[in-house]
């Protein structure tokens, strides 16, 4: 009787646990990351962001469940993030989910709220089909709203959640400025890089004039590939806006390129020697990098026309970054003949170069033919990561602290197409705007979780290693089970063949 009354004690008592843990899991959510870039770690920005929310936040989630792995993934993914803000913001981010397949209504509102239906492949009877879906959000904060259409991917998914808050809840955006009538593109060919800043800032155009200092009521200033001159009064302002502790941002182009003839030029707006004062030179020479893509040639052969790829040494590829929040989480930038950038001044500021070339690069002369269809040979690289972008810090003119971010290539934004910029060359741009003029950390999750690490750029003996340990592993741990319970039968086995076993 005793022995059935504790065996239900401990039913009772397992059960009770088990209650517990299910409510404390409701009000406290936890999970273990072991990543090695804590990419399912919530960011203290978010929590900050979370924490200091003045009015509840409600997250509905559109979701559709039960269908290709990939695709739960994600959805697991993205359920558990907005569990852990409901934790962190103590109940002030609250959300539902709904699941527009459910019934016409539920569809018909989700796609009223501008969430996007997806096609996903199922396997179904040992076939595939496609079928639709949906994986998106609609946030609400007091009467307005923002909607994430469609999540792909998990990676940038604290991004999009947290700037979606910060956009709602932030009373005043701050406002930045893009110069304009010194020869620089329109913001219509930027468009792709201001739909990034204008998540967390307001964008305008910027007109100097000799009477007026008008940059004052910027946080901070982008100037991007100029051709035509500065006048001293608008450097003058420049030099003011820096004193004030302000923030620029400059893409500058000092050599150029005449595609009818392939001879090169050096580019003078006086913004460099601007620069110069400060203790910045961009170099009027070209970056040549063996990291480079591959363009393809027409050549004239009699009647034929014959394509030849040849490696375009002019536009590198750049992957050398600085663990600074401005490259944090780049991959890869594509530049367009670009010009190193060195630091010249004084230990009252301090220069991070942000981004470099490989170690097998070098210069060529501006006022040469930059020449594509021929011989290079290893003596046309014999320089090492020459610096393309660079961060300053620190009393960069007067008494008071500011912040420059300098990239030696005008078009890093722009790209050959503006509607096809590189991704990393928008991200950089977006991140310095946000590195000069919010100190909130947001930036570093544009980028979150974006490390690629394939497995055939790894060393021979490490992908076997891998392969083998992956295939080994788990057999290898049923076997040392195996044996352990074995012994274990024997032992127990030994024990009771003893005398006076009971």
């Amino acid at each position: 009787m005793k022995s059935k009354t504790s065996v239900t004690y401990y039913i009772l008592l397992i059960l009770g646990i088990v209650v517990l843990i299910n409510i404390l899991s409701n009000r406290f959510f936890l999970r273990l990351d072991l990543t090695e870039d804590n990419r399912y770690t919530l960011s203290k920005a978010t929590k900050n962001l979370l924490r200091n929310l003045e009015e509840p936040v409600t997250i509905t989630a559109y979701v559709t469940r039960k269908l290709d792995p990939s695709f739960d993934y994600i959805r697991k993914e993205f359920e558990d993030i907005l569990k852990e803000y409901h934790s962190i913001s103590r109940g002030m981010v609250m959300y539902e989910f709904k699941n527009p397949l459910k019934d016409e209504k539920t569809e018909q509102e989700a796609r009223e709220a501008g969430i996007a239906e997806l096609q996903v492949q199922v396997r179904e009877n040992d076939q595939f089909k496609a079928q639709k879906a949906y994986l998106g959000a609609v946030i609400k904060y007091n009467e307005e709203s923002e909607v994430i259409p469609a999540i792909g991917q998990t990676q940038g998914l604290e991004y999009s959640l947290s700037t979606a808050i910060k956009k709602l809840s932030v009373k005043e955006k701050p406002l930045i400025g893009i110069m304009q009538g010194h020869g620089e593109p329109p913001l219509q060919q930027m468009q792709v890089v201001i739909d990034a800043m204008e998540v967390l800032h307001q964008i305008e155009p910027v007109y100097l004039n000799d009477s007026t200092n008008a940059l004052m009521k910027y946080e901070a200033v982008a100037i991007v590939a100029p051709k035509d001159s500065f006048p001293g009064s608008h450097l003058q302002q420049l030099t003011q806006y820096l004193q004030a502790g302000k923030g620029i941002f400059i893409a500058i182009n000092r050599v150029g390129a005449d595609q009818s003839n392939q001879w090169g030029n050096s580019i003078s707006t006086g913004l460099e020697t601007w620069l110069s004062s400060l203790g910045v030179e961009v170099s009027n020479n070209y970056l040549v990098d063996v990291q480079c893509p591959t363009v393809t040639l027409q050549q004239q052969q009699g009647q034929y026309i014959s394509l030849k790829p040849v490696r375009f040494f002019y536009f590198p590829f750049i992957n050398n970054f600085a663990d600074h929040p401005v490259v944090s989480g780049l991959e890869q930038l594509i530049l367009q003949f670009a010009s190193p950038v060195t630091f010249t001044g004084d230990s009252a500021v301090i220069f991070t170069p942000l981004a470099k070339s490989s170690k097998q690069s070098g210069t060529k002369s501006s006022y040469s033919i930059y020449e594509v269809d021929r011989e290079w040979s290893e003596s046309d690289f014999p320089l090492s990561e020459l610096t393309v972008a660079a961060a300053l810090e620190g009393k960069i003119t007067g008494q008071t602290n500011a912040k420059m971010v300098i990239v030696g290539d005008g078009d890093l934004p722009l790209g050959s197409n503006p509607n096809q910029v590189y991704q990393d060359n928008i991200n950089l741009m977006a991140n310095a705007v946000d590195w000069l003029s919010d100190d909130t950390g947001l930036i570093e999750l544009r980028t979150k979780g974006a490390t690629l690490r394939p497995i055939d750029e790894m060393e021979e003996g490490k992908r076997k290693f891998l392969k083998y340990l992956n295939f080994s592993l788990p057999i290898l741990l049923v076997i040392i089970y195996g044996i352990y319970r074995m012994q274990r039968n024997q032992m127990k086995k030994i024990k009771r063949m003893e005398v006076g076993y009971v």
